[in-house]
């Protein structure tokens, strides 16, 4: 990808993101369309974490590392801090990965 085309995808980010900032208040969406829109960006951000934990290469990742996720996952729901919840995960992944769990 040339120079252009990265830049000129950085500044139509930019001037997209800015136009959600700007125009907020200049539309007024009804309550339910704003639930749902609030819905959409939880779905999209479930299917991310899904895919990054569960695929690589385009196949199944394997046992250890969904198991290391929902290990996390519990961690973060008991409100353990950020950093505590990550070194659990990979703790956890690595663990099963040591025992042979692909």
């Amino acid at each position: 990808m040339t120079l252009t085309a990265v830049l000129s995808l950085a500044a139509g980010t930019y001037l997209l993101r800015l136009a959600g900032l700007l125009l907020r208040d200049r539309f007024a969406m009804p309550e339910r369309v704003q639930r749902y829109v609030d819905l959409g960006a939880t779905a999209l951000l479930v299917a991310l974490v899904a895919t990054a934990a569960l695929t690589e290469d385009g196949g199944l990742a394997g046992w250890a590392r969904p198991l290391g996720v929902a290990v996390g996952a519990v961690a973060a729901w008991r409100r353990a801090p950020f950093v505590l919840v990550v070194v659990i995960a990979a703790a956890t992944t690595a663990g099963l990965r040591a025992l042979g769990v692909p």
